[in-house]
């Protein structure tokens, strides 16, 4: 099943403290990929998927706020 970084901490029980040490992968930039403000590499993509024990295509990696919405430029 796809889901996002939240949904796996979550369904897995593992604190965003735990991800960053388990990931390797710098606190900020965990906290944005959870929250859904950015989209990781694809190191970050492997390393964070490996803390879950799954591939990163088991994980759902997008933004959850559109991107027009932020800059004030939507479509049409």
């Amino acid at each position: 099943m796809v889901r996002g970084v939240a949904d796996w901490c979550e369904f897995q029980k593992i604190s965003l403290e735990e991800l960053v040490e388990r990931s390797g992968v710098d606190d900020l930039r965990v906290k944005a990929i959870v929250d859904g403000r950015w989209t990781p590499s694809p190191s970050e993509r492997e390393r964070i998927a490996g803390v879950f024990g799954v591939t990163k295509d088991d994980i759902a990696w997008g933004h959850k706020t559109p991107i027009q919405h932020i800059y004030g430029h939507g479509p049409g």
